[in-house]
């Protein structure tokens, strides 16, 4: 469990593009610089997207905050109850590797196979463990972008106006699942990875971290 990302959110399928963004052929510090020269990551730019991103937009030392998500659970709720899908948590003795923008892409990305029956399920529950450095966070702000290849299915947004600094904080989301019309529903599960999400943290409307996950509906 990577402390900036295997929560969310590869074996790809071909017939995808994602959106993207001015000189992505600029990599390291370079590239940083020309994203912060030529454009600003608000949370009304990633609300306009209409794919997943070919690249994180921000360095894993935007986080600044030192969020750091250390368990997450994902359910499915109905009336009889809830059924845990997903449960994972931090090792605590897990020694903390220093923050490097060289790291592999792979520590902020997650895939998950739940199989056909995760579409069936009409609300989706998660809980987020997360601590905090030294400075509190301000709208800290979550916005989640679910795509099939480049067609939007569903996109989220919530805020938690304010958390304390070296606190430990548990954030319950509920997500009503949209009703995907049946060709849809099927291609879905007959293409394994190619849903995919963004994951996009803001703190005061600042883009502090950005995480992706694939997901496999195929039968397991």
């Amino acid at each position: 469990l990577h402390r900036t990302a295997n929560f969310g959110p590869a074996i790809l399928c071909p017939l995808r593009s994602r959106a993207a963004l001015p000189d992505l052929s600029w990599d390291g510090q370079q590239f940083w610089l020309s994203v912060s020269v030529t454009m600003e990551i608000t949370p009304d730019y990633v609300n306009s997207l209409t794919s997943p991103t070919d690249t994180f937009l921000c360095p894993l030392s935007a986080n600044i905050y030192k969020i750091d998500f250390i368990a997450f659970k994902i359910r499915a709720l109905s009336d009889e109850g809830e059924t845990v899908l997903f449960d994972i948590r931090k090792d605590p003795d897990e020694e903390e590797p220093p923050i490097d923008d060289d790291l592999d892409d792979s520590v902020r990305s997650i895939k998950y196979h739940f199989g056909p029956k995760f579409l069936k399920y009409p609300t989706i529950g998660t809980s987020l463990e997360f601590t905090v450095g030294e400075y509190p966070l301000h709208n800290f702000r979550m916005i989640e972008r679910h795509y099939f290849r480049d067609i939007l299915i569903k996109s989220y947004d919530f805020t938690m106006p304010f958390v304390m600094p070296h606190s430990n904080n548990t954030w319950e989301v509920i997500y009503t699942m949209p009703e995907l019309d049946p060709d849809l529903k099927q291609a879905i599960i007959e293409c394994p990875w190619e849903t995919r999400s963004d994951s996009f943290y803001f703190v005061q409307d600042q883009l502090v971290m950005h995480n992706k996950a694939d997901y496999n509906y195929a039968p397991q």
